[in-house]
């Protein structure tokens, strides 16, 4: 009864394959950093470190983990083991595409009214209550954001147009 990983894996990505993209996503991003990092310096001025030198080093250190990940990953050899099967990256992606849309839409609409749009969604879509939970929860928890993060701590947070229309 000692089946191999691959008798019992479903379909998806290889194991492999996941480990290169990640690697690979990671060493595009340190390069960006990189860049950035050298247009505004990455040398020493009179009052110390220029605004680029901790970014590139931690960039730079990034940079040469990604290519060591990827390196080892291509050096083993494919056994075939799956990183995740299609149906559990839809699952993933039920969360990670509406997340990514709200961190989009927050500048514009502000992060109230963003949370309470993704609040419901996640109650009603997931949790599946009903609707007057659903209201109070995605109205009364960015209120109590609000009352806390503005009036009591005194920070503010990204504020949309119906914010701006209500005199806050």
């Amino acid at each position: 009864m000692n089946q191999s990983v691959n008798e019992t894996a479903g379909s998806g990505p290889s194991q492999r394959s996941a480990e290169v993209g990640v690697a690979a996503i990671m060493g595009l991003i340190a390069i960006i950093g990189i860049i950035g990092s050298l247009k505004v310096g990455i040398g020493w001025a009179a009052e110390g470190p220029r605004a680029g030198f901790f970014p590139f080093y931690v960039s730079l250190i990034v940079l040469i983990s990604s290519v060591v990940n990827i390196v080892s990953a291509l050096a083993k050899p494919a056994d075939g083991a799956v990183f995740a099967e299609w149906s559990q990256l839809a699952k993933v992606c039920q969360v990670l595409i509406p997340t990514a849309i709200y961190a989009l839409v927050v500048p514009y609409s502000g992060i109230y009214v963003a949370s309470a749009l993704l609040i419901a969604l996640f109650m009603r879509w997931f949790g599946r209550y009903n609707w007057a939970i659903v209201a109070a929860v995605a109205i009364g928890l960015p209120i109590v954001t609000f009352i806390t993060f503005e009036i009591w701590f005194l920070v503010p947070l990204p504020k949309g147009p119906l914010e701006a229309a209500l005199g806050f």
